[in-house]
């Protein structure tokens, strides 16, 4: 019941009109964002760090997940009209959702993504509100050498994701470390990785690292392999959806969001592995099989429902561990922290407001998404036509006037180039960017517990080593050591829609070079990614 009257003074949070107009235009922004090829929520948040700094912190966070909530959405549609996934987690849309844009069914699919969002959204969110005041309960009782053995977890989960490179993952995590840990050590004094530069011993700004491997990377890989021909858009009518598009409809969606929610609350990187798992679980379970691969509606409700769950599902240990699971929720990560807050398992207590007013606004931004997008896709269809070198010119000014506006400082507009030619360089080799930033953003606090856990101890390693951080090395053992176990195991065949399954990924993917896609492999061989000109 706790919870419940407590999302209730959530709402009269969220209900207030400037927290209303700024859910609305984050779910507009976002929505038409992610539609935009390339560009997706978490690029869009990192423009915007540097021009919210104005706002009130609920006013921002609110704004900040209609955007979230609405690039989700977003991607979807370029992935259905253009076969170009928008978002990495769009990937397993596009193989049935283009397929029925072609057949003449655009609307439909169009219809059952939104439908599909709102719903999996809606329960995800309740379920977000249910279960997140429980682990912050629980999560007060973890001391320092536990919350570091689940950042270690974190580290290793994010890099291990299921089709990519461990070596690619581990590097990109290597260089996020890296970059966090530039400046001056807050306990010695001494300048760490500075070499000898004066304005690198106050560290490098995190919205000058999101922007640089967010925005001008995008940018400068968009302008390498940028298409000649123009884009052709498939015309949308208005969505709508028959009765047997309904029937066939409703139980992907709820199978879906059971499927997404429980994947984003893990610490294990985005929604791209449940997306996969839905489409492969609706395809072995429809009465229609032989639709697959050819337009099955099927497989375009369940994957979006996925999506939504997952974006939800985030926002659990974002806020009750402050450990994120999205390259999105880091960036949401370091905005809560701009204001002086650390999200954890006292955010609950310090910053109810805050907390409840940000979930209540979910559902109200879920809501505007629906109402939003059923009418407006033929509008959304529209912003596709935007020629690609006007929209990453714009992009490119928009990320230079963000990232000198953070610290007004013209160094930031060299270390701003120099890291997104690091991010058009991680595209280039398929690195993927979600490791970097989170080791950017976690790697100092990381290390912040470290110490405390060998100051309680007294330096003595054995302090690291308490009940629960037991089990989740356990746990990390385990992740390391699985992929060399099982070259031991007897190999079993691939079932035969599993191994269809994964080719379609692995076209739309190389088709499209979409950044950190998982390109999901049933071999031991490392997934080529990014190579290949567009």
């Amino acid at each position: 019941m706790d919870s419940f009257s407590s999302l209730i003074d959530g709402f009269g949070t969220a209900l207030t009109p400037t927290n209303l107009l700024f859910a609305f235009l984050g779910v507009l922004l976002g929505t038409a964002i992610g539609v935009l090829p390339g560009i997706g929520p978490a690029m869009t948040l990192a423009l915007l760090l540097p021009l919210t700094r104005g706002l009130d912190v609920t006013t921002a966070l609110i704004m900040f997940a209609g955007i979230y909530y609405g690039g989700m959405y977003g991607g979807s549609t370029t992935s259905i009209l253009l076969n170009t996934p928008g978002e990495s987690a769009s990937v397993v849309t596009a193989i049935e959702g283009n397929k029925m844009a072609r057949a003449g069914r655009a609307s439909q699919a169009l219809a059952t993504a939104a439908i599909g969002s709102f719903v999996a959204g809606t329960i995800a969110t309740l379920l977000l509100a249910l279960l997140a005041p429980v682990v912050a309960d629980l999560a007060v009782q973890i001391s320092p050498a536990d919350t570091f053995a689940v950042m270690v977890l974190a580290f290793i989960a994010v890099t291990s994701v299921l089709g990519s490179s461990r070596v690619r993952g581990l590097a990109a995590l290597g260089i996020g470390l890296a970059i966090g840990l530039i400046g001056i050590d807050a306990t010695s004094g001494q300048q760490r990785l500075t070499f000898g530069v004066d304005e690198l011993a106050s560290g490098i700004d995190v919205v000058v690292v999101a922007v640089g491997l967010f925005a001008v990377g995008e940018a400068l890989w968009t302008a390498a392999h940028l298409r000649r021909r123009p884009l052709q858009v498939i015309p949308v009518g208005n969505p709508r959806m028959s009765r047997e598009d309904w029937r066939r409809s409703w139980k992907p969606w709820l199978r879906g969001t059971f499927i997404g929610f429980p994947f984003g609350a893990i610490p294990a990187g985005g929604a791209e592995i449940p997306t996969f798992l839905s489409y492969v679980t609706e395809k072995r379970l429809s009465k229609h099989p032989e639709e697959f691969g050819k337009g099955a509606i099927e497989g375009v409700a369940g994957p979006e429902a996925t999506n939504n769950a997952s974006a939800a599902g985030g926002l659990v240990p974002l806020l009750t561990l402050g450990i994120p699971t999205t390259a999105t929720a880091a960036v949401m990560l370091y905005a809560i922290q701009s204001y002086g807050i650390q999200p954890g398992p006292r955010l609950f207590a310090t910053e109810p407001e805050l907390v409840w007013g940000l979930i209540a606004s979910l559902f109200i931004g879920n809501a505007v998404l629906l109402l939003l997008n059923l009418p407006l896709a033929p509008l959304w269809a529209k912003l596709l036509r935007i020629p690609r070198p006007y929209l990453y010119a714009g992009i490119l000014f928009f990320a230079s006037l963000g990232a000198y506006a953070s610290n007004a400082n013209t160094f930031d507009l060299f270390l701003l180039l120099v890291i997104g030619g690091l991010g058009f360089m991680m595209r280039r080799y398929g690195i993927p960017l979600l490791p970097a930033i989170i080791g950017v953003i976690l790697g100092p606090f990381a290390e912040e517990e470290l110490r405390q856990a060998l100051q309680i101890s007294n330096g003595d390693l054995g302090g690291l080593i308490e009940p629960m951080s037991v089990v989740v090395y356990v746990i990390v053992a385990f992740v390391l050591l699985f992929p060399v176990v099982k070259r031991f195991l007897p190999k079993k065949a691939v079932p035969a829609v599993l191994s269809e399954a994964v080719h379609d990924v692995e076209v739309v993917h190389h088709q499209h070079g979409t950044t950190d896609a998982v390109s999901v492999e049933t071999s031991g061989d490392s997934p080529q990614r990014g190579g290949e000109p567009r």
